[in-house]
C-alpha cells in the first residue's frame, strides 16, 4: 500500500466532500479511492471517515489524523520546492490568518496584484481576531500586531500600527472634551477585552517619553475590532483605535481626535511562523509582498496620511470622491473652543487590541 498516496486521497475527499468528486480531480476510479481509503482504515485500526448516502463526516480520529496528513504533504512540497530550479513558478496552497479589518481593508483590496504575480498558489485568507494554533490549524503564516509571545514562532517586523484617541461629536456634545490625560478619568471608554485571557486591554499613552496606563470606566466591552469602532462612531465612548481604520471618519467629522498631544505606546506589525518548519518560498512570497504592500501605506509604515505614497494605499484609494451622508455639526458643540488644534501627523504604533 502507498502510504504517501493513501494520504493524498483522504485528504482530497475530506477537502471535496466526496469519494466522487476526489477521483476525478485525482483522475482515478471512484472503486479505487473507496479501496484506498478502506485499506487505510485498516492499516491505521481506526474509522476515519462516517459515510452516509448524502454526506461524509470525519470522526475524531479522522480529524486528527487529517490536519498531521496536511502538515506532512504540505512539508514534501515545500521540501520538493526549494530545489527546483528557481525558474519555475511557485503553486499550492498557502493557509494565512490576519485580524479582520486588515484582511478586508489592506490585503483584499490588493489580492488581484499577488495573484497576479503567483497565479498558480490557492490563497486560504482566515480573518479573525481571536489567536490561532498554527500547528494544529494547519496555518502557514499569521499577520499580528504586538510581542511575540510563543518562542515556537519566527517573526518577521512588516510594519508598524498607528493608534488614534477619539470620539464621536455626540459623545463630546454629551460629555465635554477631555483636555489633560487626568481628565479622562471623568469620562466613558469602550472597552476592548483580549479573546485570549477575558481581560480589558490597558489604556496607554506616551506622556514626556515615558509609558502612562489610565484606567477607564466603561460600560460596553467588544473583542473585534470593527464592532469597537461601531461603538465609537455611536457615541458610547472614547476608543483608541487603528488610525487606518478611523481615517475616513476623522475626515468627514464623524469622529474627533482626543488629545492629539500624547500618543499611545507603539507596536510592531509582524508575519509570523512556525520556528520548526522551514521557511517554503510560499511563506518567503507572500511576507515579501505584503512587506512591499505595507511599505506603500503610510499609516502602516510610520508615516501619515500626509505622504504623497498615500495615493496608492488602498486605505485612502476606497474614500476617494466619497462624501458623509450626514454632515455633523461640530462647531455647535461648545467644549471644542477649548480643543487643541487638530493634527495630521502620524500616531505612534498602536497596542496588540486594536487589532
Amino acid at each position: 500500500m502507498d502510504r504517501f498516496q493513501a494520504m493524498q486521497v483522504f485528504v482530497r475527499v475530506v477537502d471535496a466532500n466526496s469519494f466522487t468528486r476526489a477521483a476525478d480531480s485525482l483522475s482515478l476510479p471512484r472503486t479505487t479511492v473507496t479501496t484506498i481509503i478502506q485499506n487505510l482504515e485498516r492499516l491505521l485500526g481506526v474509522r476515519l471517515l462516517n459515510r452516509t448516502t448524502r454526506r461524509i463526516g470525519l470522526t475524531p480520529d479522522g480529524a486528527g489524523y487529517y490536519q498531521h496528513c496536511v502538515r506532512i504533504l504540505a512539508d514534501v512540497e515545500e521540501t520538493e520546492a526549494c530545489f527546483q530550479e528557481a525558474a519555475l513558478r511557485l503553486k499550492g496552497r498557502l493557509r494565512i490568518d490576519v485580524p479582520t479589518c486588515i484582511g478586508r481593508l489592506i490585503l483584499i483590496p490588493s489580492l488581484c496584484d499577488f495573484h497576479d504575480k503567483y497565479p498558480d498558489v490557492e490563497l486560504v485568507l482566515g480573518l479573525g481576531d481571536r489567536p490561532v494554533d498554527m500547528v494544529q490549524e494547519a496555518v502557514d503564516c499569521v499577520i499580528r500586531a504586538g510581542d511575540l509571545e510563543d518562542s515556537s514562532l519566527v517573526a518577521r517586523r512588516i510594519g508598524t500600527l498607528q493608534t488614534v484617541t477619539c470620539a464621536s461629536p455626540t459623545y463630546v456634545a454629551r460629555h465635554g472634551m477631555p483636555t489633560t490625560i487626568e481628565s479622562l478619568r471623568d469620562h466613558h471608554a469602550v472597552h476592548y477585552f483580549s479573546s485570549r485571557t477575558g481581560r480589558n486591554c490597558a489604556w496607554d499613552f506616551k506622556v514626556d517619553g515615558k509609558h502612562q496606563e489610565v484606567d477607564m470606566k466603561g460600560t460596553v466591552a467588544v473583542n473585534e475590532a470593527g464592532a469597537y469602532l461601531d461603538c465609537g462612531l455611536k457615541g458610547f465612548g472614547l476608543i483608541q483605535t487603528a488610525r487606518y481604520m478611523a481615517l475616513p471618519y476623522l475626515q468627514s467629522g464623524e469622529l474627533i481626535e482626543i488629545l492629539p498631544q500624547w500618543k499611545p505606546s507603539s507596536t510592531a506589525i509582524s508575519v509570523l511562523y512556525p520556528q520548526s518548519r522551514q521557511l517554503s518560498p510560499k511563506v518567503r512570497a507572500f511576507a515579501d509582498w505584503v512587506a512591499e504592500l505595507f511599505a506603500g501605506c503610510p499609516l502602516l509604515s510610520g508615516r501619515d496620511e500626509t505622504d504623497p505614497a498615500a495615493a496608492s494605499c488602498a486605505v485612502y484609494q476606497r474614500n476617494q470622491g466619497q462624501t458623509p451622508a450626514v454632515q455633523p455639526t461640530i462647531p455647535t458643540v461648545p467644549a471644542l473652543a477649548d480643543m487643541p488644534p487638530r493634527r495630521r501627523t502620524a500616531r505612534e504604533e498602536a497596542a496588540e487590541y486594536v487589532l
